[in-house]
């Protein structure tokens, strides 16, 4: 097997192609520099060139208060430069991984989203994505679809290393508590990813570490984990405005997982334990 992973200097990427390369399966791992995804003719050389027969397209804009101004840019990276990758990879004859996420949803309700729920996405990011979701099924015969949420991992920002951050800064921090959801860890979604692509199980998934909590919690839970001296103190969306709307409810349910025989990940607050230890 050879795998091109994109977006290798996120999160994600990176972890994939660190999983990929324990495991003996060769793998490059490519980004912005490498070529500009929303431009065809580039992507199609590259990948020609390359020729995988997997292409795990972890690249996305995903920064979703920006992507409510950036409309062009945020459709050009998630829709296009997804069509432009799956357009090729079904020319070649090669599989594709596609990440989506728990914003493809509305939020409502308190059970968790089956692979199968309709979609209803009240930001323009998790349109983009959904819209992204359309292009692989249309374009690409042999692929696998997973939907992920509130990920951390060593490479690049996220909600876990701002925590730290603001942490030692201050002594009291508010956080938003009405918002349900799983953290996940990159570093187990690439065991499971890279477990999935050694089989034909093609499909839709849903993947995040086990257990829910709110935002409040899981900051809470940080700070404790990290033995820092600031109080965490919950507070309502409504409290805390920000120009894209974030689903309430981000539950994903694993029962597509279990269907296909994954393992599930382990818990999220085993996830924070260990990744703390991993950030040193």
């Amino acid at each position: 097997m050879r795998v091109l992973v994109t977006g290798y200097n996120g999160q994600l990427g990176f972890d994939v192609v660190r999983r990929l390369e324990s495991l003996g399966i060769e793998c490059r791992g490519v980004d912005i520099q490498d070529f500009d995804l929303t431009q065809a003719e580039a992507v199609d050389a590259y990948i020609r060139s390359y020729a995988p027969d997997t292409v795990v397209h972890c690249a996305a804009f995903t920064a979703v208060d920006r992507a409510e101004d950036d409309r062009d840019l945020c459709f050009a990276v998630n829709v296009t430069g997804t069509e432009n990758i799956a357009k090729t990879c079904q020319a070649i004859g090669a599989r594709m991984m596609y990440f989506s996420t728990d914003y493809v949803f509305d939020g409502q309700g308190d059970q968790p989203f089956e692979v199968d729920a309709p979609l209803g996405a009240t930001s323009y990011y998790g349109l983009t994505k959904a819209l992204g979701e359309d292009k692989v099924r249309e374009r690409v015969d042999h692929h696998f679809i997973v939907r992920i949420s509130w990920v951390f991992g060593v490479n690049g920002h996220n909600f876990v290393k701002t925590m730290l951050r603001l942490g030692k800064e201050k002594t009291d921090l508010n956080v938003v508590a009405d918002q349900i959801g799983s953290p996940t860890y990159t570093a187990d979604l690439a065991i499971l990813l890279c477990d999935m692509l050694q089989t034909d199980k093609y499909g839709t998934y849903h993947a995040s570490n086990e257990g829910y909590c709110s935002w409040y919690d899981f900051a809470a839970a940080i700070m404790q984990e990290a033995g820092l001296n600031c109080q965490v103190h919950p507070v309502t969306s409504d409290q805390y405005p920000v120009k894209a709307e974030r689903p309430k409810n981000s539950r994903l349910s694993k029962a597509s997982l279990d269907a296909a025989g994954f393992a599930r990940l382990p818990s999220w607050q085993d996830a924070l334990k260990r990744y703390l230890k991993d950030l040193g």
